[in-house]
């Protein structure tokens, strides 16, 4: 009876420690729980997709595009500076103070308070996604078989896009391709007008991507953009070279619009920046498509690609060249561990191939435009 009250006494005196943390934790350990137990149940994910996570991004995306800087990366940054300057404070006072126990329990608890209260609203704001219809089941698209005649043919079509396209972007003297990057920004929120037509799934608001000042950071880290769904923001790393940047701009506008899976989201900024039109964007969305192409290809039928790789323009050649030599100083530790994590991440969410999940979006490609590429290839 002793050691009974004696726990009860030792129980609230913890829950005193910090009454707002501990419940913070609690409620957001139930709702992770709760997400956990009813992922599968694919209706329940359908109606909170269409019916609660849709319309809270709407909002928040039109909310937010009244200013001009990412919102995401201001939270973000003040998240971030937050918590070392509390993490700095409390060990100060540690040093300070002789109930160093009970100090190093509130700091433990408040920091798990924010960790589950962050990862809970992911879990609401993004999480359902992947459980829900996705782009395939909403667009009536297959995403079939493929033969290795037909992957040759449609990489031979994008490879011709990229060349033609090519020449109608701005180059440098040294003929490399130079963006405009904050006008491709500008027509953003156009990108997807043209394919809401054919694909009402894809509709959604009509706002425009975001820079993120600190994308040095992301380049770090191995991210040309991110979607954040606290604040629906299509944000876009302004570091790295042109080429990709318009087809980025458009993965992540696909994401402001339900479109979760990376491979789908791929595809679909393949074939919102075609149908779009514009230069810049069909460039972009040529290479984009050519590299993940090319790559299936490769492994398929090594002198098909071959054949295919010696089509291309020496803008295009110079252009992935500069945008390999870029990447190529980020090969660091940190940028190991980032897409550690991030795979984990996209395993954890039943995305079971992980970054290499990316290649998928291959079957679309090929299943979509090979009548297109036939059509090129007899004329």
């Amino acid at each position: 009876m002793e050691n009974t009250k004696t726990k009860k006494l030792n129980l609230k005196a913890l829950y005193r420690l910090g009454p707002a943390a501990h419940w913070t934790a609690l409620v957001s350990l139930l709702l992770i729980l709760l997400h956990l137990a009813t992922r599968g149940n694919r209706q329940l994910m359908v109606w909170l997709s269409e019916n609660v996570v849709r319309p809270v991004h709407g909002f928040l995306a039109r909310l937010c595009s009244h200013v001009g800087f990412s919102v995401a990366e201001l939270l973000i940054c003040l998240t971030v500076i937050g918590v070392l300057v509390y993490i700095i404070f409390e060990i100060i006072r540690l040093i300070r103070r002789p109930d160093r126990l009970k100090r190093v329990y509130i700091i433990f608890i408040t920091l798990l308070a924010l960790l589950l209260l962050i990862y809970a609203g992911f879990c609401l704001l993004w999480g359902v996604y992947y459980y829900g219809d996705d782009f395939q089941a909403k667009s009536g698209l297959d995403a079939e078989d493929i033969s290795v005649e037909q992957l040759t043919a449609v990489t031979e079509y994008f490879a011709g896009l990229a060349n033609e396209y090519s020449k109608q972007v701005t180059r440098d003297e040294n003929g490399l391709y130079t963006a405009d990057r904050a006008a491709i920004l500008a027509r953003s929120p156009e990108v997807f007008d043209a394919v809401t037509e054919e694909f009402p799934c894809l509709d959604g608001p009509r706002v425009g991507a975001k820079p993120f000042f600190l994308s040095r950071i992301m380049s770090y880290l191995d991210f040309t953009g991110f979607f954040f769904p606290f604040t629906a923001e299509a944000n876009v790393n302004m570091d790295f070279p042109p080429s990709l940047f318009a087809s980025t701009v458009a993965h992540e506008l696909s994401h402001q619009r339900g479109v979760a899976k990376e491979q789908e989201a791929n595809f679909v900024a393949v074939l919102a920046s075609l149908e779009y039109g514009d230069a810049d964007y069909c460039y972009s969305a040529a290479l984009l498509a050519y590299t993940h192409l090319g790559n299936a290809l490769y492994k398929a039928d090594y002198e098909a690609w071959q054949q295919v790789y010696g089509s291309l323009n020496r803008y295009v050649l110079a252009d992935f060249a500069c945008n390999r030599e870029y990447w190529k100083q980020f090969e660091t530790p940190v940028q190991t561990v980032s897409n550690t994590v991030y795979e984990g991440f996209l395993q954890s969410y039943d995305q079971k191939l992980g970054l290499k999940s990316y290649g998928a979006c291959v079957d679309l490609l090929v299943n979509y435009y090979y009548e297109a590429a036939l059509v090129v290839c007899n004329t």
